[in-house]
């Protein structure tokens, strides 16, 4: 225990007296934390919309005040002809363009229904796709104003429905106000833990072998295993401060609930930091110097994110994707992080996320203790 203390003790020493780490460690990962929380955000609105009224009638101008009234569109310019429309999107003026027909409500009350043309700029699908959304559910509401009317028969032929409907009432769970920065938050920040860890670690043993004190340490009665956890735990402890900071900030900053039990939380932080850091270490092991582990650790960490689910969901990857993110250690962490965080979730309900954890740090750890070899 004492030669563990004493390299704990060398190691955090180290850090607080290289002036230049502790940014690294406690600020940059702060302000990463507030930039990417607002930037990174799906949700888009003020849509550029190019609005084509060749009817110019009172049902027109509802439709036209009720895309003007969307907190989604933003109408930047109108006129007539198709042409118009198509120039506009072609020099980037226009997301969608609306086209109303000629006699629009001539049609819509003497047969009781009529079509509408839209056109998306569709180069981000995303984007896109969620024009689409927005703007059909614009016009399911302009279709529902137009029944109560003029009678159930009359109605937009996007809506594809006519008559009598269902009527459906709904609520959100768990992020009621659909605030995107409440799912964000807490992936972000397991992120910029995560990157901090493995970068600091993977560096750590290979710093030793650059400026020569690796011999110093080979030399002394010291053991592998007490060697890996006196490297490991001084990182691990820093790992779970800057956690709680970043909890302070989701919590003060960007008003993220915390609904879960805390200490379960921690509990499963604990162990996660435990696989990063012997991730890291591991890398360390295998490599001769610096750039080679922060090569090597930002190989697999680009790898790790992109297919966390944080930004592009599990379910909608390809079946071969889907089984490759189960070896992926921040999948587990985000999913974690948002369930206990906003569903509350307790220990039964992510005992398969532990588990899963617990055994990839005991192999990465392992993996770590073997590689390292002692030799003067």
């Amino acid at each position: 225990m004492r030669i563990i203390y004493y390299l704990v003790k060398k190691e955090l020493l180290q850090i607080f007296r290289n002036k230049g780490m502790l940014p690294i460690i406690f600020v940059i990962p702060i302000i990463q934390l507030v930039i990417l929380s607002n930037a990174a955000d799906f949700e888009i609105k003020n849509l550029k919309l190019y609005f084509i009224d060749n009817d110019h009638s009172a049902f027109s101008r509802l439709l036209q005040s009720k895309l003007e009234g969307s907190q989604y569109f933003m109408i930047t310019g109108s006129g007539l002809g198709s042409q118009n429309g198509d120039a506009a999107m072609q020099n980037d003026l226009a997301d969608l363009v609306i086209e109303l027909p000629r006699g629009f409500e001539k049609k819509l009350m003497r047969e009781g229904f009529d079509k509408i043309q839209l056109r998306i700029n569709a180069i981000d699908g995303t984007k896109a796709g969620l024009a689409s959304i927005y703007a059909s559910e614009v016009i399911s509401d302009y279709n529902r104003e137009i029944r109560d009317r003029y009678g159930a028969s009359r109605s937009l032929i996007l809506d594809h429905t006519e008559g009598n409907k269902i009527e459906i009432t709904y609520s959100n769970w768990y992020n009621p106000d659909l605030n995107y920065k409440t799912f964000m938050v807490p992936g972000i920040l397991v992120l910029l833990v995560t990157m901090i860890g493995a970068f600091l670690s993977s560096m750590n043993i290979v710093r030793e072998k650059e400026i020569g004190t690796i011999e110093q340490i080979n030399v002394t009665p010291i053991k592998k295993h007490q060697f890996i956890i006196g490297k490991l735990f001084p990182f691990w402890l820093l790992g779970l401060v800057e956690l709680s900071i970043g909890f302070l900030i989701a919590w003060l900053v960007f008003e993220v609930p915390f609904i879960g039990n805390i200490f379960l939380l921690y509990g499963f932080a604990a162990l996660y930091l435990l696989l990063i850091l012997g991730m890291g270490l591991f890398i360390s092991t295998l490599t001769q110097t610096q750039q080679q582990a922060m090569f090597i650790s930002w190989f697999f960490l680009v790898v790790f994110i992109l297919m966390s689910g944080l930004f592009t969901a599990i379910e909608n990857m390809p079946v071969w994707a889907q089984k490759v993110t189960l070896f992926n250690p921040i999948r587990y962490f985000i999913e974690v992080v948002r369930m206990v965080m906003l569903k509350g979730s307790g220990l039964f309900e992510v005992r398969w996320h532990i588990l899963i954890v617990l055994l990839y740090a005991i192999a990465l750890n392992g993996l770590a203790v073997f590689r390292y070899r002692k030799t003067v």
